[in-house]
């Protein structure tokens, strides 16, 4: 049974093969009007229904939710900083269905969870959690918020978790039919079943380079100036050397020079969008 069709369609076996071919030839290009250059999303995502995987990790949301909920770490609506980080937000989510159509669809949350780990992250759909623990150790500004919080939602817009799912289950899968023909179903279901792992998939240096560009333009056309990335990752390095941080964020996302010297060398491109930005109010 095919997921896009009717539960009355039966897909013969050359409809698969055929469907795999036809996922694997095509690209979805960066906006037109992007300043960064990331490429051509990677065709593999298509093979993993994108509403499959959102609903995945909505259920991993709220169940993370209800988890932090009774172990009353959520931080209440009236929060200040919860308040701060869904202000910042918005003037993120205002330009990001530029980056994938679907984003206009998606019911955006941004939460704020006490924990003593350095982390953040975006899960597929546009769900946000920040932990108290990178607000307050780092000291983050409201830019450099901009820039962590524009990085993780490129993460979701260019779709990594899907891509890496295709990757990773479709492997296994091929594997396991042998000579079969890989069926999207399968890979439609891998992905159901993968909503408690999404926070802990490993994204490529690629992916990491895609999101640090992208979240730097979003940032930008928010309003927030492009410098701030610099000192944000200047900040993660620096955490690194703190014993007594526990550094869930940097394992996923490492710091260096290389990573700082490539973000300064954009910051140009996306001056203007910072400075017009700011000009509008």
């Amino acid at each position: 049974m095919c997921l896009f069709c009717p539960a009355s369609c039966v897909v013969p076996p050359w409809s698969a093969r055929r469907a795999f071919l036809l996922a694997a030839g095509v690209g979805v290009a960066a906006p037109a009007l992007a300043q960064v250059d990331v490429g051509p999303s990677s065709s593999l995502r298509k093979l993993v229904p994108a509403d499959t995987l959102e609903a995945a990790a909505a259920r991993q949301y709220q169940h993370m939710l209800a988890q932090a909920r009774d172990r009353r770490a959520l931080a209440p609506q009236e929060h200040p900083q919860l308040q701060r980080l869904r202000s910042i937000a918005r003037r993120l989510i205002a330009h990001t269905a530029a980056w994938n159509g679907r984003a206009r669809q998606w019911r955006w949350e941004v939460n704020l969870i006490a924990n003593e780990q350095i982390n953040a992250f975006c899960m597929p759909g546009g769900k946000i959690v920040f932990y108290s623990a990178i607000l307050e150790r780092l000291k983050l500004s409201d830019a450099e918020v901009a820039m962590v919080m524009g990085h993780e939602m490129a993460h979701a817009l260019r779709e990594h978790a899907r891509e890496r799912i295709a990757k990773t289950q479709g492997t296994h899968l091929a594997l396991r039919l042998g000579s079969q023909w890989l069926g999207l179903g399968d890979l439609g279901r891998a992905a159901a079943d993968l909503g408690g792992q999404l926070l802990t998939l490993q994204f490529s240096r690629s992916d990491e380079r895609e999101a640090d560009l992208v979240g730097l333009e979003l940032a930008a056309r928010g309003g927030y100036p492009p410098s701030a990335a610099v000192s944000l990752w200047k900040k993660m390095g620096q955490a690194t050397g703190d014993k007594q941080s526990r550094l869930a964020f940097l394992s996923t996302h490492p710091s260096g020079p290389e990573r700082i010297r490539e973000l300064e060398q954009n910051l140009p491109k996306v001056q203007g969008l910072y400075e017009a930005a700011r000009r509008s109010g």
